[in-house]
């Protein structure tokens, strides 16, 4: 049998599911993008330049860069994560100097990248606000006090 992750562990029946970020979320979909856009660059790179670049390099640094940009979707999480997404973006922009167009695209993408974790940020703290205010109102009104109605009744 697999091993239980510590959140499998210490879960209990009728334990409210932890929120995912929404900042992860948005800025993991912005990385996976770039490493498709990194990937395709690659092969760009690879039939524009073949004569001025050694094939093994251009492959090496692409898919590695790709792995890169993959990597940081798993530790966006940790205080250090969005940084490195930030060096990331000045990494695709910077792109440009192999090939022009790069420089366009990674503009675009800094700009989703910028959008994605300041919206993600904004919806976060809603959330968080949300889910005060519904801790609150919970233990103000206990399921169990006040008299039991049913739809359609009225109180006499």
């Amino acid at each position: 049998m697999a091993k239980l992750t510590k959140a499998q562990r210490e879960w209990r029946p009728g334990m409210p599911k932890k929120r995912r970020s929404t900042k992860v979320m948005f800025a993991s979909t912005v990385l996976l993008l770039e490493a498709f856009v990194v990937l395709f660059g690659t092969l760009a790179i690879f039939g524009l330049h073949r004569n001025e670049y050694p094939a093994g390099l251009v492959f090496s640094v692409g898919i590695g860069l790709c792995l890169v940009f993959i990597f940081t979707c798993a530790v966006l999480s940790k205080p250090w994560g969005v940084a490195l997404g930030w060096i990331l973006q000045l990494v695709l922009i910077l792109g440009g100097v192999l090939e022009p167009a790069m420089y366009v695209v990674g503009a675009l993408f800094a700009v989703a990248w910028w959008y994605g974790i300041r919206t993600g940020i904004r919806i976060d703290r809603e959330a968080a606000q949300r889910d005060r205010e519904q801790a609150e109102w919970d233990a103000a009104h206990p399921a169990g006090s006040g008299p039991e109605q049913t739809p359609g009744t009225a109180n006499p």
